[in-house]
């Protein structure tokens, strides 16, 4: 009897022994899996970093003959004493309503085709200076803005009829070396009151001449792919 239990003791040791092991067995197992699969985790997670840094060295690289245009703007409008505001982050140059028109008008002054016969030739030339400044500006855009006085029906249109105005100077009673290149990624729009001050603010009435850049257009397609 004595020796039955002592069997029946070793027995049961021995499937205790045997679970423990399976037991380790699977929590090996169990954490071998936890790992790959953190493993696997940390490998996405550097490959979609090292994607996104890729992304930003291209659009930095995208940048750089952007800013070279912009630059070469800023030098020439200062070297030829040409009194304009340019943006120096896009480029945009600003005239104001008083240097071009009479308050209410769409009619250039004399002293506004003065203005255009001086700024125009030095403005095209640096477009089209340099083969890589041609490429790299898509488009010019002649933007008529105007204050927040007034309805915003007639305000958008004395803006286009102004944009309208200058460009028809610039195109049918100016020459210059650049005038047939230009007039192929010229425009005129009109934006009326839409980036005006909700007061009326008299620096809002302006034309503005805003450069579309070919990169801009590719740091938007490299963002779309990257995300």
């Amino acid at each position: 009897m004595i020796t039955a239990n002592l069997v029946m003791v070793e027995a049961i040791m021995d499937d205790f022994i045997r679970g423990e092991i399976d037991a380790e067995i699977i929590e090996d197992d169990d954490s071998s899996i936890y790992l790959s699969i953190g493993d696997l985790m940390s490998g996405l997670l550097m490959f979609f970093a090292l994607l996104f840094i890729t992304a930003l060295l291209q659009l930095a690289q995208k940048d750089v003959p952007k800013r070279v245009v912009i630059g070469n703007v800023v030098g020439q409008m200062k070297s030829n004493h040409i009194n304009v505001k340019v943006n120096p982050e896009t480029g945009d140059i600003s005239i104001q309503e008083s240097i071009l028109f009479a308050k209410g008008s769409t009619e250039l002054k004399p002293e506004g085709k003065a203005f255009l016969r001086s700024f125009i030739p030095v403005y095209s030339g640096v477009i089209f200076s340099k083969k890589e400044f041609e490429q790299e500006i898509s488009r010019v855009v002649i933007e008529g803005h105007t204050s927040s006085d007034g309805d915003d029906k007639t305000n958008l249109q004395l803006s286009l009829l102004r944009s309208s105005s200058v460009y028809n100077y610039i195109f049918y009673e100016m020459n210059f070396p650049t005038k047939t290149p230009l007039s192929q990624k010229i425009l005129a729009a009109g934006r009326g009151e839409i980036e005006s001050d909700k007061y009326d603010n008299p620096g809002d009435r302006k034309v503005v001449f805003r450069f579309q850049f070919r990169s801009d257009e590719l740091k938007k397609d490299i963002v779309k792919t990257s995300l």
